[in-house]
């Protein structure tokens, strides 16, 4: 039995190695990328010419306009919050507090939400802003 060989260049390209590569690239993607967790509660935050992007954590400290604190997306007495930060610092093992205050929010307020966070060893704090938009 003799196999006929040809130099004949191939002139169909099949895409579907191409196709699988890319699909794989796709789920590898998606799978692998940090997925950025914004709390439920809504506040403007002030503008800023340098923004840095703050790392995802669960120690996140929002003030709404009206002044009330939320740790996460529940609601926080400001005389009970280092009690509620101590238990989440427990759990998470994390020592970044991000601050989401609304602009029109005393500054008074972040202050004790500072000194709350300071009790109980929380000594790095980010202060989370929005890209100045000219």
């Amino acid at each position: 039995m003799k196999f006929e060989m040809s130099q004949k260049p191939l002139t169909i390209f099949s895409f579907s190695s191409l196709t699988d590569i890319v699909l794989l690239l796709l789920i590898f993607f998606l799978l692998t990328s940090q997925f950025v967790v914004q709390t439920g509660v809504k506040v403007k935050l002030p503008a800023a010419k340098n923004m840095e992007q703050s790392l995802p954590t669960k120690l996140v400290v929002s003030i709404t306009e009206e002044g009330k604190v939320f740790l996460g997306s529940k609601a926080v007495d400001i005389a009970s919050l280092p009690a509620e930060l101590e238990e989440l610092k427990r759990q998470s093992a994390e020592d970044n507090l991000i601050i989401r205050a609304d602009k029109s929010v005393n500054i008074e307020t972040v202050i004790k939400v500072i000194d709350a966070s300071k009790s109980v060893g929380i000594d790095k704090f980010t202060i989370e802003t929005e890209k100045e938009v000219f």
